[in-house]
């Protein structure tokens, strides 16, 4: 690696260890038809995605003493693609298990979705407005395990039903950890599409409360006992509860 000052982003010498051979076999499979080998090393590429990863800035914008935004793009679009990426981050999440002395695939995940408004340059087709939460634009879920590693990603519209987002966060953690997917809403039953139903028709007041008290300001400095508080949180509940019920 060239003599440079590091950045804080920067893979130490056993992180580079650990991704190496992942790297090194990607490489040999990609072999330049003219034989040339780059004129970047393969560990300061990564330092140069990490730092934008990092800190968020374009890649135009990344330092002098970095690769080129050429040369770093074509690569982390390349590991995108291919998803190499993937098995980077699958190696290192059986690896982080294993040294706690867990299985590489876990026996319990956790979902949680999450709406969140949408910068203003996103296509419309790709977002949507959450009902429940009053908020416009998209919807993350996630999926982790008991230690909080992530196994399964998604982003999707703000309209899209937790129960949808729910199964494709299922699908991708049967596909990671070689599970059995979890069966579609319509080949569910009727009574587990009927108790879904329920489920979001009394879920979303309770939703919608939560949502709009966070709104408001004067809570954030109300300084009246927590109980007065709380007894004005119950009654926003219930007025929203009756009128979401008609």
């Amino acid at each position: 690696m060239s003599e440079r000052k590091p950045y804080p982003s920067d893979l130490s010498d056993e992180q580079w260890a650990l991704i190496e051979p992942v790297i090194t076999a990607w490489k040999d499979r990609h072999r330049s038809v003219s034989g040339h080998q780059g004129a970047y090393e393969m560990r300061e590429i990564v330092n140069a995605i990490l730092y934008q990863g990092r800190t968020g800035r374009q890649w135009s914008y990344l330092p002098h003493d970095l690769p080129q935004k050429s040369a770093t793009y074509y690569y982390f679009v390349a590991w995108r693609d291919d998803g190499t990426d993937q098995v980077i981050h699958e190696l290192l999440r059986c690896q982080v298990r294993e040294r706690t002395r867990r299985l590489e695939d876990p026996t319990l995940v956790v979902l949680d979705t999450q709406s969140v408004h949408a910068a203003a340059g996103v296509p419309a087709s790709t977002t949507g407005r959450d009902p429940a939460k009053r908020a416009p634009g998209r919807k993350r879920g996630l999926a982790v395990d008991v230690l909080g590693l992530v196994i399964a990603v998604i982003v999707l519209a703000a309209n899209t039903h937790d129960n949808t987002a729910g199964i494709a966060l299922l699908d991708q953690v049967a596909e990671h950890t070689g599970g059995t997917p979890y069966y579609h809403h319509r080949e569910q039953p009727e009574r587990y599409q009927q108790f879904n139903r329920d489920h979001a028709r009394l879920g979303a007041p309770g939703e919608r409360a939560f949502a709009q008290l966070k709104s408001w300001r004067i809570l954030r400095r109300a300084r009246c006992s927590t109980r007065r508080i709380s007894t004005v949180v119950q009654a926003v509940h219930t007025l929203l509860t009756c009128n979401y019920s008609g």
